[in-house]
């Protein structure tokens, strides 16, 4: 991706980035209100915010394009699947503060694994197999998020940072989904590379 601002620019290309992410982030949120195509939507805003290293434009236009061209009955039971996690976990958390006795480790453990399902559906999204395959994506999201903590603490942070913003300002909950899709995008290509690192540094065997 060209980093260096060309003579008669106003603004660099980071700065550009950086309006096409919130651009993006307006349109995921947008795209999402159905809630059943909230999955969708984030994994063609990982896509978009993807193509950005072969300077491929990342346009509110082109991410509408490629998602109506993409909807499917996969995609709808991914969103399905999604809220349907979000609410028995909810249910569980208030289930939990009942009074009912072991209530405090029953909340524990909802909550951790809470936390795994929503690192590993993140995670899926930034897949690119999350266009054609969620199957695929997230069994390897699920097994990612176990080989490579560092990536899933930073999923969970991306996740924090995205929904206190939107609590302290409720309007930048239209522009959240940007970053988060740009953060779970680099978290993506972190572990491609690291992964392509590895096996470059493998000792041969010889004879």
């Amino acid at each position: 991706m060209r980093t260096t601002r060309e003579a008669g620019e106003i603004f660099g290309p980071r700065m550009t980035l950086f309006a096409d992410v919130l651009s993006i982030g307006l349109a995921t949120a947008v795209a999402s209100l159905p809630l059943l195509t909230a999955p969708a939507a984030l994994s063609t805003a990982c896509e978009i915010l993807r193509g950005t290293r072969e300077d491929r434009p990342a346009t509110a236009g082109r991410y509408f394009r490629l998602l109506r061209q993409r909807l499917r009955t996969g995609d709808l039971a991914a969103g399905l699947a999604a809220v349907a996690g979000v609410l028995l976990l909810l249910a569980d958390l208030a289930l939990a503060r009942t009074g009912l006795p072991g209530g405090g480790v029953f909340a524990a453990v909802a909550a951790a694994i809470g936390a795994y399902a929503a690192v590993t559906g993140l995670r899926a999204c930034g897949r690119p197999e999350s266009l054609t395959n969620w199957p695929a994506a997230v069994g390897a999201a699920a097994r990612q998020a176990v080989r490579d903590l560092g990536g899933s603490a930073l999923v969970l942070l991306a996740l924090a940072t995205a929904a206190l913003c939107a609590w302290m300002l409720p309007p930048l909950a239209f522009l959240a989904p940007g970053p988060l899709a740009m953060a779970l995008t680099a978290i993506d290509v972190r572990g491609h590379q690291d992964r392509r690192a590895t096996r470059g540094t493998r000792p041969t065997r010889s004879g």
